[in-house]
């Protein structure tokens, strides 16, 4: 680790704020449909509103990402980091003092509007960071150990799930939650001051003679104003490559909405899974999505490259989404799973691939674009994948397949990877200056 330099107090934080934020996943389930539907297995009511807030909570992430994103360009990573990690406890306390039924309906509205700041700029923000530390040609990997560190709050956080009592995982998750913002606080180094960046754009994770650092540091001026929809469009016209990255991460993540919706209320109707077997699947996934991008994916990287990688992966989500669709067996989401060690390179190959294509004060409203976008996915995809998931789960089915709806979200996975392997830089990138020329 001592090679990341700055970037370890940044993994740490990210460690702690998934766990946080994971702790809760396995619980959530079975909280909602015993405040919703005590005493049963299928609840349309849960899905809805799992759903409603899901749109919700994309279409402010949508807003704000973007403008998180592009503020801490001007005014840093660290200032702007301190709103997601502070408003994500607030929701925990809540179920961590009580999980009756209007505490519930408190917690999923607020709930709703914290994750507007917190799901898509914590991320935004994180990638953002190691974009200021990392070399171009180290990016893809830098990305893919965020990932990996996510991944294992992720494990750690399920872990922990599954042995504590109810009752306990809401209180250490707030605890974790407020830790990891007073660690951000006390121990992240900023990137810049307000209105004078140090560039350090160029510094790669095994860093370089003085020499080599000195002649790959362009100066450029810092981005002033606060983006507009207009400068996103023209930042996603500047490359055929953007674009294209672009719609893939559009379908990708309408299918991972989709099937983040509808896969644990599938598994409740049909195999009655509860907490524990929520818990051990998600380990699982946890588990693989982690080792594969700490261990696997630098030297898959090296030996086939990024787009190859990126190719494997849209065809392991698409393996991993339809036989989850069609599982005849509880054991069957087990070994589906599996796939999720190669379908996990996709977002840090696209986000790679973004972060090559703009300048170092353009990162963080290139990330904070894509991060919109997934958001603008997340809008859509509920509006489509609820319905269905609730109406494939009652009695009332037009035809017996509980799966349906999450197979649709592996549709989605398929026409993200036509959509990429077509892609082709047909131009040459385009500087920001010429960019705003053209508009």
């Amino acid at each position: 680790m001592k090679d990341f330099g700055g970037l370890v107090h940044l993994f740490a934080c990210v460690f702690l704020f998934n766990f946080s934020s994971f702790i809760v996943i396995p619980a959530i389930t079975d909280v909602s449909m015993e405040a919703l539907c005590p005493g049963r297995d299928q609840c349309s009511l849960a899905i809805y509103l799992s759903g409603f807030s899901q749109a919700m909570t994309g279409l402010g992430t949508l807003i704000v990402t973007p403008l998180v994103g592009n503020l801490s360009d001007k005014h840093g990573r660290k200032a702007l980091l301190t709103i997601p990690m502070t408003v994500g406890i607030i929701p925990t306390v809540i179920l961590a003092y009580d999980r009756s039924r209007p505490f519930f309906y408190a917690y999923f509205a607020i709930k709703m509007f914290t994750g507007m700041f917190c799901d898509g700029s914590m991320q935004c923000l994180s990638l953002a960071y190691v974009a200021d530390k990392v070399a171009e040609s180290r990016r893809a990997t830098a990305f893919g150990v965020l990932g990996g560190i996510s991944a294992a709050g992720f494990v750690s956080g399920t872990l922990a799930a599954r042995f504590l009592p109810t009752s306990y995982t809401f209180q250490v998750s707030a605890a974790v939650a407020v830790l990891a913002t007073v660690y951000m606080r006390l121990f992240l180094v900023e990137t810049d001051s307000k209105g004078d960046l140090v560039y350090e754009c160029s510094q790669p994770l095994c860093p370089a003679s003085s020499s080599e650092a000195d002649s790959s540091s362009p100066k450029l001026l810092p981005i002033k104003k606060v983006p507009s929809l207009r400068d996103m469009i023209c930042l996603l016209r500047s490359s055929l490559v953007l674009l294209r990255a672009a719609l893939v991460t559009f379908f990708v993540s309408f299918g991972d909405s989709g099937l983040q919706a509808a896969l644990l209320y599938f598994l409740k109707a049909k195999f009655q899974f509860s907490k524990d077997q929520f818990a051990d699947l998600l380990l699982i996934i946890g588990i693989a999505g982690a080792f594969s991008q700490l261990f696997l994916m630098l030297p898959l990287t090296r030996i086939i490259g990024e787009e190859k990688l990126l190719s494997i992966g849209l065809l392991a989500s698409c393996a991993y989404v339809f036989l989850c669709s069609v599982a005849w067996a509880s054991w069957v989401p087990y070994l589906a799973s599996l796939f999720v060690v190669m379908s996990i390179f996709v977002h840090p190959c696209i986000r790679s691939t973004v972060s090559q294509k703009v300048g170092p004060f353009e990162q963080g409203m290139a990330q904070g674009c894509m991060t919109g976008i997934n958001s603008f996915a997340s809008i859509i995809s509920p509006f489509v994948f609820s319905p269905l998931t609730a109406l494939f789960l009652s009695e009332g089915a037009p035809f017996n397949f509980k799966g349906f709806s999450i197979m649709c979200c592996g549709f989605s996975s398929l026409t993200a990877f036509t959509l990429f392997i077509t892609m082709r830089e047909t131009h040459p990138v385009l500087s920001k200056n010429t960019r705003q020329q053209q508009v």
